[in-house]
């Protein structure tokens, strides 16, 4: 006997397409309810001052928050696909409340909370020390460089522009020769022009055609031609005022960087290590900073020179900025090993397990210095000589002192050998003509002897395997999971509010790993809830207890069951 075949209902256009309960369809421990709580609990009393009280409600914006972070977290960074993704995915059109935004409204919401947002990721931030997850007591910082979203081929040199604007006052200046003699007169105790600016240039070209306007009308060919001349010097002197505000105002963006790119000012053109022609191709982009523990994302900061050593400094001010404290403990590779660096931790009193340039060839099993180096000379610190190869004493002859970019003075001893003329290891020791004379910073050596005991102890040893997981691996996640490799936006404090936005999601999504692991492993409640001591208490139901060994301690365990 056959049975008769059946099938489920279905009818695409019927009136109620979805459940009257959108939650239903959203698991328990899907990550959208972590943002919907956290968001929920957050303080955002900031908010309401950009919006005004008259004229058409706006949307909440807790909803407009919830909607970008989610979108952020799953690699939305489009308000256009945020706005299709509000019509489409069920877990957004929960979050919204069947809100709906269209994608002006998002982007103008985004731009609006460019110092807002800043705010939002310290208090996540600080909720993540307060579950255990992180203890804001060790830093590990690197940088990376992020290309801008400017035209790669617009870029201004430093270099190119003063080579022009020399050259554009030599012009000037034997324009003003041409034109009156009287004048060259005046302006010639002014340097030669430098101290020239266009508006003198523009007074200067004024009062000659006021001057050319009351001369008689030329009758002669030859006062034709003078004054057809004449009227062709003030038109250039009107173009060269206008090129020297040209070179004037590169300047002004310039500031102290070598480049800058037309389409993004605060873009500098920087080498990428994603250059797959390996031709060392510069690009406008910033340079990323981050602190990193336990692979959150603790701090950043963008900065506009290229290179690590002067970021490290400022770094650490927008930590004490952001929390009012310092770390106890830095962490960082041999980029940032510079005096100022380490000077600066001392006195802070940050431990500082930075290593320097020659570090890891040192650790190396066969390494042998050079005998001819000056580190490896013998130095008597008593009477303060050092002793040659061949068994001269070295006199100190003076100090040298460097001033860095950033200002900081470093101060260099200077050794002098006696007789050099002669000596049978001339030819290994040094080249030059003379006596030797080697420059020794006694002051960076001992902060390299520091930080040489530090990196080797045991405790050294551990933060240098944590180095290579903690912001390393941030960056990877970041370029290649969350395929975050090129800003979207022109500005800095647009660029800044962007990476605000995918370090409060980057943080959140860790979180919610973490949590499903400890989960997954047999933690404390299935649900994806958040206990928020210093915020609103959610339901009894939804709370949950991140217990770390490594990072909680009981006191802050207990203290955060009693609330």
């Amino acid at each position: 006997m056959s049975t008769k075949l059946h099938f489920r209902d279905y009818n695409p256009k019927q009136m109620i397409l979805f459940p009257q309960r959108l939650d239903k369809d959203i698991a328990e421990n899907d990550p959208v309810r972590v943002v919907d709580a956290v968001i929920d609990n957050l303080r955002l009393d900031n908010f309401k001052k950009m919006y005004k009280e008259r004229g058409r409600s706006p949307y909440h914006p807790k909803m407009m928050l919830k909607a970008v972070i989610y979108g952020y977290m799953n690699n939305l960074y489009s308000c256009r696909k945020i706005e299709s993704a509000l019509k489409r995915d069920i877990h957004f059109i929960w979050l919204a409340g069947y809100e709906q935004p269209d994608f002006n409204t998002i982007n103008r919401f985004r731009n609006r909370v460019k110092e807002e947002i800043n705010q939002v990721f310290t208090q996540l931030v600080i909720v993540l020390a307060e579950k255990g997850f992180i203890t804001l007591d060790v830093e590990y910082i690197d940088g990376t460089k992020i290309e801008s979203k400017a035209n790669k081929y617009t870029f201004v040199w430093k270099k190119t522009t003063e080579k022009n604007r020399a050259k554009l006052i030599s012009k000037i200046n034997a324009l003003l020769e041409q034109i009156d003699e009287s004048i060259a007169q005046e302006n010639a105790e002014q340097g030669n022009g430098q101290s020239f600016t266009p508006a003198d240039l523009m007074n200067i070209a004024e009062e000659l055609n006021r001057s050319l306007e009351k001369d008689p009308k030329p009758e002669s060919k030859e006062q034709k031609e003078k004054h057809k001349e004449r009227k062709k010097q003030i038109k250039q002197l009107r173009e060269h005022a206008d090129k020297l505000g040209e070179h004037d105002e590169k300047l002004r963006i310039l500031g102290e960087r070598n480049s800058y790119s037309k389409t993004d000012h605060d873009a500098t053109f920087m080498r990428m290590k994603e250059d797959a022609m390996n031709n060392g191709q510069t690009k406008p982009g910033y340079n990323l900073q981050i602190g990193t523990e336990n692979q959150f994302i603790l701090d950043f900061e963008l900065f506009q020179t290229p290179g690590d050593p002067l970021t490290m400094i400022p770094f650490f001010k927008s930590f004490l900025n952001r929390y009012g404290k310092l770390p106890q403990t830095g962490v960082a590779d041999s980029g940032y090993g510079s005096e100022e660096n380490y000077s600066f931790m001392e006195e802070a009193g940050i431990e500082a397990f930075v290593k320097y340039n020659w570090f890891h060839r040192e650790q190396r099993m066969h390494y042998e210095a050079n005998p001819f180096s000056p580190q490896a000379l013998y130095y008597n610190a008593e009477d303060d000589y050092y002793v040659c190869p061949i068994g001269q004493h070295m006199e100190r002859v003076g100090t040298t002192r460097t001033k860095t970019e950033s200002g900081y003075v470093t101060e260099s001893a200077r050794y002098k050998a006696r007789r050099c003329e002669g000596c049978p290891l001339r030819g290994s020791c040094f080249k030059a003509k003379g006596d030797r004379i080697i420059e020794v910073n006694h002051r960076l050596n001992e902060y390299r002897r520091k930080a040489r005991e530090r990196q080797t102890s045991e405790e050294g040893v551990k933060h240098r395997g944590r180095r290579c997981i903690e912001p390393e691996a941030v960056f990877g996640q970041m370029k290649y999971d969350t395929a975050y490799k090129r800003f979207r936006h022109v500005g800095m404090d647009k660029v800044k509010m962007d990476f605000a936005f995918f370090a409060i999601a980057f943080n959140l999504r860790k979180m919610c790993s973490k949590i499903a692991k400890q989960t997954k492993n047999g933690g404390n409640n299935p649900q994806f809830g958040l206990f928020l001591r210093f915020y609103l208490i959610l339901r009894l139901e939804n709370r949950i207890i991140w217990k770390n060994p490594e990072k909680s301690s009981p006191s802050n365990l207990s203290d955060s069951h009693a609330a």
